[in-house]
């Protein structure tokens, strides 16, 4: 093992999370319909396959784009051949106008200030590289995004620390928690270089407030720290409130001219809102040009392929489709989290309420035998292996309240979740049988010690009275 470095040796990957646990659960016993109607169904996944149809739709109205085409005319070898880093033009400049059509073209966004990359995970580690030193720290709203432990820390070597926020207000960040989180940084001798949110919310599937967001602009204005936002679900939302991006509020108070302009980021991905993760397309927004030229140089460990940003940028430049997509996918979204909704409501169970991502934050604290994060791991192994469901544990994703749970509803369809939602009232109703004869019993108990005592106490008071007499 002395050959090899300490980053093949360590454990900060994170793979150990119960959140990577469940997924490998699932994939010893996948539930299939025909081939496997007893095994695991897959709720842990944040993957939307409900509007597939659509770009599929698209494709096979569109040879030219799918068989690397232009004007009928082949360019499979323009695209085969190198390309530069800095992407093709025409992607770039379709991503960013879908982009704003996502925000109601209300912030438009100049392709120049944009890198791409493969996927949201190597945007994200690429601006801890590009913003932070080794043993520096970010902030980060609880709960997150599993993930985030691995995509933040594991090879940049950043730290991060929770920003604690509770169900008392719908996990909304505070001023006060806020400077707890600075803090107990300070504490830890680290130095924070910046605070990282999602928005819209994974796991709690809302969008932030323009408050809360006004609350961010302050902060880091005072800080003088950087703000990272992560806004790949920003096409998921579903129902009002309405999104609002970060870039939105930096213009609506005027703040191109300041330095706090240069310390906003963003981070973006067609993974959730095209449903596309396989294609590995994301990409950082920056209004710091020394960000923007380093973050392109890194790019090169993980560009997105020519073909793919081909494709892509004649899908994008469709506006009928992109804004048919959106139309038709927000209310797919909007249905399927309806019927996840009310079949945990048959359950007895709650969840946080929710207007965008692809899945819910559920409560479940009435289920748990203590109010533990051990007595959650309890509940969340019977939920996996017994119920056949795997969901993510609210530990998994640093929630400082046992009992809540990430519920994924897009990547199953309509039979599964519904399946699965029998699968789970039916445990609820064993466990609630379970308690009211466990109740029972402790009662009859109860009853019969109470006899017992009473008998015991009469024995011995006529006892006495026969020795006085």
């Amino acid at each position: 093992m002395g050959l090899l470095s300490r980053k093949v040796t360590c454990n900060s990957h994170g793979q150990d999370s119960s959140y990577f646990l469940g997924w490998q659960e699932y994939e010893k016993n996948p539930y299939h319909e025909v081939n496997n109607p007893q095994g695991i169904i897959q709720m842990g996944l944040a993957e939307n396959q409900l509007s597939f149809d659509l770009p599929e739709s698209w494709l096979a109205k569109n040879a030219d784009a799918a068989g690397f085409k232009r004007d009928g005319q082949s360019i499979f070898k323009e695209l085969a051949l190198f390309q530069d880093y800095h992407g093709l033009p025409a992607f770039k400049k379709a991503l960013v106008d879908f982009m704003a059509e996502i925000r109601g073209n209300k912030v438009t966004f100049d392709p120049n200030h944009i890198v791409l990359t493969a996927g949201a995970t190597s945007a994200n580690e690429t601006l801890m590289f590009c913003l932070a030193e080794q043993g520096d720290a970010f902030l980060l709203p609880t709960p997150y995004y599993p993930g985030f432990d691995r995509d933040l820390k594991w090879r940049t070597g950043v730290e991060i620390v929770p920003i604690q926020c509770t169900s008392s207000n719908r996990f909304q960040i505070t001023a006060p928690a806020l400077e707890e989180a600075y803090k107990q940084a300070q504490r830890k001798n680290l130095r924070v270089k910046g605070v990282l949110v999602t928005n819209p919310s994974n796991p709690l599937g809302t969008t932030m407030r323009r408050d809360e967001l006004d609350l961010l602009i302050n902060f880091i204005t005072d800080k003088e720290i950087h703000l990272i936002s992560d806004e790949i679900y920003s096409g998921t939302v579903f129902s009002s409130p309405g999104f609002v991006s970060i870039m939105e509020v930096l213009k609506d108070r005027s703040l191109e001219q300041t330095p706090v302009w240069e310390r906003v980021h963003i981070v973006y991905s067609l993974s959730k809102d095209l449903g596309l993760p396989g294609f590995r397309v994301g990409a950082i927004y920056s209004n710091d040009p020394i960000v923007v030229a380093a973050a392109t140089k890194m790019s090169s460990f993980g560009l997105v392929s020519s073909q793919t940003q081909y494709l892509l940028s004649a899908m994008l430049s469709d506006k009928k489709f992109t804004k048919e997509y959106m139309a038709k996918n927000h209310k797919r979204l909007q249905k399927q989290q309806s019927k996840l909704v009310s079949g945990l409501e048959k359950a007895g169970i709650g969840c946080l309420e929710s207007n965008a991502g692809l899945f819910c934050w559920v409560d479940m604290r009435h289920l748990l035998s203590s109010n533990t994060f051990e007595a959650e791991m309890e509940l969340w192994k019977r939920i996996v292996y017994d119920v056949k469901l795997n969901i993510s544990p609210g530990s998994s994703c640093h929630c400082s309240e046992p009992g809540w749970f990430r519920v994924c509803f897009a990547n199953i369809s309509e039979d599964t979740l519904k399946l699965a939602m029998q699968r789970l009232k039916s445990f609820v109703d064993s466990v609630a049988i379970n308690n009211q004869s466990h109740q029972e019993l402790k009662n009859s108990r109860k009853k019969f010690r109470t006899k017992w005592v009473f008998r015991l106490s009469f024995q011995s008071f006529h006892d006495r009275e026969q020795d006085e007499r």
